[in-house]
């Protein structure tokens, strides 16, 4: 069965200031007037910081894939879901009622896709026998910012979802977006030969021997 594409972009960006918020309005994408730190600005807006840390992490992953080709499919990963993540993006900013058919939206096969990347490359990892430290290198720190970043507009559609509706697949795909991001930052570090850094407990302050 074919599957039918979402629409096309219909805008035209000719100014970017409109000083349309300078009271502390924004608009949905079905025009309504609403204040912007009300919870579904907060969903999307978080959803958007999630993404420009995404291009990030890209960016970075571009650089190395020069030398280290193999990181070529993680690329193209984060660049499919930065779409996606506009498309969910697109879906939060419009109220249940103003929903067109035909609106871009994450479904079920986002899903499924990050839990079949995640898969393959967990077979390639050794199992963990500590909790990770963020900062084996740069992309895999850049990931870990990803992943609890991800964490923060899951609980922010959460919170959403408790007062309007919003598709439940909003909040599974970011469930699995969150545990995609700690998988990349394994794979990657595995790849590229850094080693993890494991939680130590007794690295703290209180928990030292020698002082």
């Amino acid at each position: 069965m074919t599957k039918e594409p979402f629409d096309e972009p219909r805008i035209a960006i000719n100014r970017v200031y409109t000083r349309q918020g300078d009271k502390g309005e924004t608009a949905l994408a079905g025009g309504q007037r609403v204040p912007k730190d009300g919870p579904r600005i907060a969903a999307y807006g978080t959803v958007d910081e999630l993404n420009a840390f995404l291009g990030a992490a890209r960016a970075t992953v571009g650089e190395l894939a020069l030398s280290e080709p193999r990181l070529a499919p993680l690329a193209a990963i984060l660049l499919r879901v930065e779409h996606e993540l506009f498309n969910l993006g697109s879906i939060l900013a419009t109220l249940p009622a103003d929903v067109h058919p035909k609106q871009a939206r994450v479904t079920e096969a986002e899903v499924v896709q990050l839990e079949t990347e995640m898969d393959g490359m967990n077979r390639d990892l050794p199992p963990l026998r500590s909790f990770v430290l963020p900062g084996g290198s740069r992309l895999n720190a850049e990931l870990h910012v990803c992943r609890t970043v991800c964490r923060r507009a899951e609980r922010a559609c959460v919170a959403l979802a408790r007062l309007e509706e919003i598709p439940a697949e909003a909040v599974r795909y970011l469930n699995r977006l969150g545990d995609a991001a700690f998988v990349w930052s394994r794979w990657a570090s595995h790849v590229t030969g850094v080693p993890e850094t494991l939680w130590e407990p007794n690295r703290s302050a209180s928990g030292r021997s020698d002082g």
